[in-house]
């Protein structure tokens, strides 16, 4: 399925892909000779013949470098491999690797870093669990101090290959080549910084292992949501198209207005703003085609909640974290419409996270950055499994933001956004997010897919504006973003 194309895999699911190819008839050193002959040629596409230095652990890392300085020699690159540990102790396959390399072995020594090479990173692979120290770290430091180009193998020395974090250091690469489908640590931060450019190579698994694996977590993409993106038919009329109610505050109104400008865009039949008396008139001056809807009280907005046309709320950005704001989100929450839960309406309640949690249901979408979420959850694990163990223990969807923004749904799916640039860093922009999946969420799109498509949609729009992009540039790409996913619905069907 082209969907497992975008699956990330843990390492301890990584081991079990080795183990099943290999229980197939495959065997291990040639999965090892394929790994090594793919960093080989990923190199050789990008560079010249040059001094290299191979740095190789006591593993099966370690013994993909010695196949790497194997075949580079062979074609006559100038080769030196320095190893981690004593060759009587390396064991299995990479046993074999260092058998079949016949030039010398040099202990490791950031000597060897002296002319500036290209150095290949075969020390430790994604399965490392203690932080770097010694001679490794000391080479590690002096590689990134000189800005030496650098090649990982799977991925840089020194990153958990399931949470992304540094264990101490690692060097910063031009390159890292992985294997057979990438690992969430080649999407999060911090190691995604370190990577360089990354390639996955094809080295003899094949896909059927996925089914008897199950992976969990993907790289957002169209091919899982854009047949389910929100097109309306010929007899349409804007009532069909859903309708988006947004809670103005009453401090900051440019917010609501964005999150309403964003709905409206990514194709809500109708938005409106619930706004209090004194800021009435600077939502209904803003855009004529924003609805304005003069709510003094909670009750008024509970009148509004229970129009049976309204599809979908937004409530948080920029409306205070005050008695106020809970009670709002409370009465939305209790509505039991799709409802977004932005900046705001997740702030209010940091002093007593239970009063919301508590009350969450299956088509709440709430989307938190990493400060925003540590005032409501426990902050252990890394950025996926916070985000993951938080749906789980809500049943809603989480959308937590970053450069590396996670989604996550209660069955314990999760994809990671690879879509977006720094440019995304602006006043405004999450606004415009919540905007966008509660425009989506209006249509009728369910939480995890809106979420997703909304998020893939957003930094899509980043990409294409670049430089100088403010937030109220945003929803004024996304038509034009839209039709490319109409389009690869098109195509699918």
């Amino acid at each position: 399925m082209p969907m497992m194309l975008n699956a990330l895999l843990t390492t301890e699911q990584m081991y079990k892909a080795d183990a099943l190819t290999i229980a197939s008839g495959i065997a291990g050193y040639d999965l090892m000779e394929n790994a090594g002959v793919a960093v080989y040629r990923a190199i050789t596409e990008r560079w010249q013949p040059r001094p290299c230095v191979v740095l190789c652990g006591p593993g099966n890392n370690g013994g993909d470098g010695f196949v790497v300085a194997r075949v580079l020699a062979a074609a006559g690159w100038p080769v030196r491999l320095a190893l981690l540990g004593d060759l009587a102790s390396l064991s299995g396959d990479a046993a074999v690797a260092a058998k079949a390399w016949t030039g010398d072995i040099e202990p490791l020594s950031t000597k060897l870093l002296e002319a500036g090479p290209l150095v290949i990173d075969a020390l430790f692979g994604a399965g490392l669990s203690r932080p770097l120290s010694g001679v490794v770290s000391e080479i590690i430091s002096s590689i990134n101090q000189q800005d030496l180009d650098c090649v990982a193998i799977d991925v840089p020395s020194g990153v958990d290959g399931n949470s992304g974090q540094l264990l101490g250091s690692a060097p910063r690469c031009r390159l890292t080549v992985s294997f057979f489908r990438a690992k969430p640590a080649h999407y999060l931060m911090p190691a995604r910084d370190y990577l360089g450019a990354l390639v996955i190579a094809d080295i003899g698994i094949a896909a059927a292992v996925l089914d008897q694996i199950g992976p969990t977590t993907f790289v957002n993409d169209p091919v899982f949501w854009a047949a389910a993106f929100p097109q309306p038919d010929t007899a349409a009329h804007k009532f069909q198209r859903g309708h988006l109610l947004v809670a103005g505050g009453e401090e900051m109104t440019g917010a609501a207005r964005l999150a309403a400008r964003a709905g409206r865009r990514v194709g809500a039949g109708l938005v409106t703003i619930a706004a209090s008396p004194e800021t009435w008139p600077i939502y209904a001056a803003d855009s004529p085609g924003h609805m304005v809807k003069e709510t003094a009280t909670v009750e008024a907005y509970e009148k509004l909640l229970g129009d049976e046309r309204i599809t979908a709320l937004v409530i948080g950005p920029g409306f205070g974290r005050d008695q106020r704001t809970r009670q709002w989100v409370l009465s939305a929450l209790a509505s039991k419409k799709p409802i977004v839960l932005d900046a705001d309406g997740l702030s209010a309640f940091a002093g007593d996270p239970g009063q919301l949690l508590d009350r969450l249901h299956g088509d709440c979408v709430l989307t938190p950055h990493e400060g925003e979420f540590a005032r409501l959850f426990d902050g252990a694990g890394s950025k996926l499994e916070k985000a993951r163990t938080a749906a789980i223990r809500t049943g809603a969807c989480i959308l937590l933001k970053g450069p590396d923004t996670v989604i996550a749904e209660p069955s314990g799916r999760a994809f990671i956004n690879r879509t977006g640039t720094a440019y995304l860093a602006t006043a405004g922009s999450g606004d415009v997010l919540a905007g966008l999946i509660g425009g989506l969420l209006a249509q009728g799109m369910a939480p995890f897919e809106a979420a997703s498509a909304a998020c893939w949609m957003h930094g899509i729009a980043a990409e294409r504006f670049g430089p100088g992009l403010i937030a109220e540039d945003i929803p004024e790409i996304i038509p034009n973003i839209t039709k490319t996913i109409i389009k690869m619905s098109s195509a699918k069907g």
